[in-house]
């Protein structure tokens, strides 16, 4: 069947680029009866969707990517962080993917955007939290815009979302809906909402840019510091998985990435700095839920909460990373 596909652009190209096009992600699994339909109706003789290969599915995206290279698209792949199924998504190889957004939501609604994305990646991404990730208490809140005197990032300057008019709470509890249905966010179990495989795809060099001081003579202290950090097994943005116990350490790994990448060593170390690889130091939701048992930590003789790392944690009485924020000074 793969042979068919290579031929020649057909019809049974043009409808399975459709049906990627209406879902936007697809996985091997979810494409296989995808194909077996698409190859019944081409072929006129029935087959099933244990009849599909992984070669009749590369031939497929193979050919898509050639028909929609000239429009700035590109069917990309990466691994889940957690499941480590790989994700096929169609992005946009060129232009911001935040201009991409604009032309199916409003201002008002990418300005809201912006600072869900500042929250995640600025106020609940400390050096000692990486949570990467809101409860949908903490985004709705989000739903006003910021003043002068409002939120701003660490080196001081006013976060990037503090243009446009404020959303109403329903508004914003919907577009967080909108843009879980629309494959841009992601919300586990626990309720958190952190961004898809699709969106680090996207916004990969864009969250980069906006959140990292790129420096190719940083040294290890700057390179803990960046809010955007890489697995240090498969070299992927990771945004939920586990750290280096040493606080100053830029290694993270995936869960997923953790048991091969520990496999073949003679200890289980860190692979930069030596420090014994515990597995209780998290990355993602985990480091929220972790602190949430904490008591909150007071300067020595004060008496007084240290202070949050963010000021719209000042307004998150109940968050569970407020104990990680207020150990952070």
């Amino acid at each position: 069947m793969a042979d068919n596909a290579d031929s020649q652009y057909n019809n049974s190209n043009r409808a399975f680029l459709q049906a990627f096009i209406a879902r936007s992600t697809l996985t091997f699994d979810e494409a296989k009866p995808l194909l077996a339909a698409i190859f019944t109706a081409h072929e006129k003789r029935e087959t099933f969707p244990e009849d599909v290969t992984q070669a009749d599915f590369n031939s497929y995206i193979s050919a898509a990517n050639n028909a929609i290279s000239p429009f700035d698209l590109e069917i990309r792949s990466t691994y889940h962080q957690t499941t480590r199924s790989r994700i096929y998504a169609l992005v946009n190889s060129t232009s911001d993917p935040i201009t991409q957004l604009a032309t199916i939501h409003t201002p008002d609604e990418i300005s809201f955007l912006k600072r869900v994305l500042d929250a995640m990646f600025e106020t609940y991404n400390t050096p000692r939290h990486e949570v990467m990730a809101i409860t949908s208490m903490q985004a709705i809140k989000l739903h006003k815009t910021l003043t002068e005197d409002g939120p701003q990032t660490q080196n001081g300057s006013a976060t990037q979302g503090s243009a446009g008019q404020s959303l109403t709470m329903g508004q914003a509890e919907k577009m967080m809906k909108t843009l879980v249905e629309e494959g841009w966010l992601e919300k586990s179990i626990k309720g958190f909402y952190s961004l898809s495989p699709r969106a680090l795809m996207e916004l990969r060099g864009w969250l980069w840019e906006t959140y990292n001081d790129l420096d190719e003579d940083e040294g290890e202290e700057e390179r803990a510091s960046k809010k955007i950090k890489q697995c240090f097994a498969c070299k992927e943005i990771i945004t939920t998985g586990q750290r280096c116990p040493k606080k100053s350490c830029p290694c993270r790994l995936h869960d997923i990435c953790v048991q091969n990448f520990f496999r073949t060593q003679s200890s289980k170390k860190c692979p930069l700095c030596r420090t014994d690889w515990t597995g209780n130091d998290f990355v993602g939701e985990k480091a929220a839920i972790s602190t949430q048992h904490k008591p909150a930590k007071r300067r020595s003789g004060s008496g007084v909460v240290a202070r949050r790392a963010s000021p719209v944690a000042l307004e998150e009485d109940e968050d569970v990373d407020e104990a990680g924020d207020q150990e952070d000074d």
